[in-house]
């Protein structure tokens, strides 16, 4: 037996997810597409259903288990239907969703509530088995957020976070990409963020940066553009790595009004997972919530002291 399919249009989805029940059904059938594993000992029988918590027991080893146990709605007391409709709104609405918007949309009574559950969600986004990216590809850096100044060269911070960006060619077009903040752009930064995202054998174009340098030398096919182009034809040096990076800075002050450096990484991560499912916006619905019973659940106390130690 397959997952179960996804809703294709906001009238589907609101027929299919009218009450919790249909909820947390669609994460049962999503989590054991095969019938019910415990995820303690593996046993595939269930003793006994407690209906008031909504929990199953192993009559194996005696294990209770929900079906949002693990995921990123792991001991949530907000109602699944809430949840579900963030996700639908994040994976679905073209320029994506504030926690200010979520919070209007769907009548949540606290800020906080909303901007958490957008936090739980952006950290379900990046799949743990995706694959590097293949073929040709443009790598380069930006500057994202800080403040505005008269810096003296290009690669000056002023408070900004220096960021990689890692974009598959095709055709006059751009593939897949990759977002990761980086402490700095030393050969061994960036040939670290090449090795982690980019697959060996690939042809990368950078500019004529030095820190590339060492991508020759890691199984890499590096292909340097000398920065020798007039001001006027700069948009030909790494043109889709530079469409990127344009896109990403309108999604983040048209959308949140600029982010947070403690938290840009998780920003990076919903353009990245927006961008690369740009073509099926509605499967990315399932995916997100399928995204989500494969991580660890994460708390609020964790999102903020990992904000702290930024």
């Amino acid at each position: 037996m397959s997952r179960p399919d996804f809703p294709r249009s906001i009238v589907e989805f609101q027929e299919r997810f009218a009450d919790e029940e249909a909820c947390r059904r669609f994460l049962f059938d999503s989590r054991w597409p095969e019938g019910f594993r415990c995820p303690r000992c593996g046993g595939g029988e269930v003793g006994t259903e407690h209906f008031r918590r909504h929990l199953w027991q192993c009559k194996s080893c005696s294990h209770q288990t929900s079906a949002t146990a693990g995921t990123v709605m792991h001991g949530t007391r907000t109602p699944l239907r809430l949840w579900f409709w963030a996700a639908y709104l994040v994976a679905t609405h073209t320029p994506g969703i504030s926690a200010v918007q979520l919070q209007r949309q769907l009548a949540i009574s606290r800020y906080e509530t909303a901007w958490l559950i957008l936090h739980k969600l952006r950290r379900a986004m990046v799949a743990p088995e995706r694959e590097p990216l293949k073929g040709e590809v443009e790598l380069d850096e930006t500057l994202v957020g800080g403040r505005d100044s008269e810096r003296r060269g290009g690669r000056q911070r002023d408070g900004k976070a220096l960021v990689a960006v890692a974009v598959e060619v095709r055709g006059a077009g751009a593939g897949r990409i990759r977002l990761e903040v980086i402490p700095d752009a030393s050969g061994k930064t960036l040939g670290g963020f090449a090795q982690g995202h980019i697959a060996a054998g690939a042809i990368v174009h950078t500019d004529g940066w030095k820190g590339y340098n060492c991508l020759g030398g890691l199984d890499f096919d590096h292909r340097p553009i000398p920065q020798r182009w007039r001001h006027t034809d700069r948009h030909l040096v790494l043109p889709r790595a530079h469409r990127t990076v344009a896109n990403l800075k309108t999604w983040l002050q048209g959308t949140h009004r600029g982010v947070s450096e403690d938290h840009i990484q998780v920003y990076l991560d919903e353009f990245v997972f927006r961008h690369n499912r740009r073509r099926v916006p509605m499967a990315a619905f399932q995916t997100l919530l399928g995204l989500g019973s494969r991580h660890g659940p994460t708390t609020y106390r964790e999102i903020v002291s990992h904000a702290e130690a930024a």
